[in-house]
């Protein structure tokens, strides 16, 4: 991102800013899972086993979270944490860690990059960190959809995060594991676009025109606008690659039959199910994310400065 202020912020490696994305992303999620089950909760239904004689079950996305709680328990709502900080600290690290690289290079090395350079930066690394990370949110979303109620009628798919890897991989083969991986680099393509793309640039804007100082209310500003933008333009497909990554072996024969499907059976608002927890943890995910990512960077690069000082 944008690299101005005290000098601690001066040049944080690459390194660092692996470190320091992996370990914000990770911390974003701590906060707003629950929010994302809710979300993914929301977006698979439709499907048969989350209706109750044809009506829905869940409604909204603090109701879903009640619905959760009272019928499967308050740990319903953390399914899938183990694979959400896999994914993190595979997934975060390379798209964002490796953004500031990667626009340097489009921008041939120039100070001010333009749209074009951030635009392609933001598709390739969120593309090289889904081919990477593909697995942990394959086993991260269908923990999500599990559903724990006897009555419902469902077995438990998974003992434990380690057996969905290699239950994935002994029953559907590898490519299991990278199942939906081509809708999820279109979504985190659209997504790292929306969300880098525009943090760089409002931060940068509120930096240049000194709206406000290089800290925490620039950061939140900044993070707060990247969510909302990134919600309105990622949310169709967001849905497809949930109900992709979800589906059982034939239900469907790829992503586009998935969207196909979703249009004649449900019609265009399917594609904006779950916009609301979406958002809400979009938001609150960006906020916490880039905020953390900011206050961590600097504290390395503090202790990183403290450590080669001499005394």
């Amino acid at each position: 991102m944008v690299v101005v202020g005290g000098t601690a912020d001066l040049a944080p490696t690459t390194t660092v800013k692996f470190f320091a994305a992996g370990t914000a992303g990770c911390v974003a999620d701590l906060v707003t899972f629950p929010l994302d089950t809710a979300k993914v909760r929301l977006q698979i239904q439709g499907e048969s086993r989350l209706t109750l004689e044809g009506k829905a079950i869940y409604r909204g996305v603090f109701g879903t979270i009640f619905t959760m709680v009272k019928t499967e328990g308050p740990r319903s709502l953390y399914s899938g944490l183990v694979a959400g900080l896999h994914r993190q600290m595979s997934f975060s690290s390379v798209r964002i860690g490796l953004y500031d690289n990667i626009k340097q290079v489009y921008s041939r090395g120039s100070e001010t990059a333009g749209i074009g350079a951030r635009l392609l930066a933001g598709c390739t690394t969120g593309a090289m960190a889904v081919a990477f990370a593909q697995p942990t949110d394959v086993v991260k979303v269908r923990f999500q959809a599990q559903v724990r109620r006897p009555e419902s009628g469902s077995v438990r798919r998974y003992n434990g995060t380690f057996d969905a890897y290699k239950t994935i991989a002994r029953d559907e083969g590898v490519k299991g594991l990278w199942k939906g991986c081509l809708p999820n680099i279109a979504r985190n393509a659209i997504v790292n676009c929306s969300e880098l793309v525009t943090y760089d640039i409002i931060k940068e804007l509120i930096l240049k025109y000194n709206l406000m100082t290089d800290n925490m209310p620039c950061h939140f500003t900044a993070a707060f606008a990247a969510g909302f933008c990134t919600t309105i333009v990622a949310s169709p497909v967001d849905v497809i690659k949930t109900r992709f990554m979800n589906s059982v072996p034939g239900q469907y024969s790829g992503a586009i039959n998935c969207a196909l499907t979703m249009l004649i059976k449900e019609g265009p608002t399917a594609f904006y199910k779950g916009f609301v927890p979406s958002f809400l943890r979009l938001g609150s995910w960006n906020i916490v994310m880039f905020v953390s990512y900011e206050q961590i960077k600097r504290a390395v690069m503090r202790y990183q400065q403290s450590w080669e000082s001499p005394l």
